[in-house]
């Protein structure tokens, strides 16, 4: 099973929550560099950031589900 990623940031509580969205939503996310990040000063930048990875068959409705919305009911 090969892995995308389809989210990357340099804060590890963020990567977490999009994890957390795309396993309630039914899908197999993982969280990746997280523990290196925190444990190894500048190991984040280096390594391109913290990655949120799913397999390479639900990247579609991973980034669907990721993307922010183009809903106009925020405007009023």
């Amino acid at each position: 099973m090969k892995l995308v990623t389809i989210f990357t940031t340099f804060n590890p509580a963020e990567a977490q929550v999009q994890r957390s969205r795309l396993e309630a939503a039914g899908m197999n996310a993982i969280v990746k560099n997280e523990l290196s990040a925190m444990v190894i000063d500048g190991y984040t930048m280096a390594a391109g950031g913290i990655q949120v990875q799913v397999p390479e068959d639900q990247v579609e409705s991973a980034r669907e589900l990721l993307s922010p919305s183009d809903s106009s009911s925020d405007e009023n």
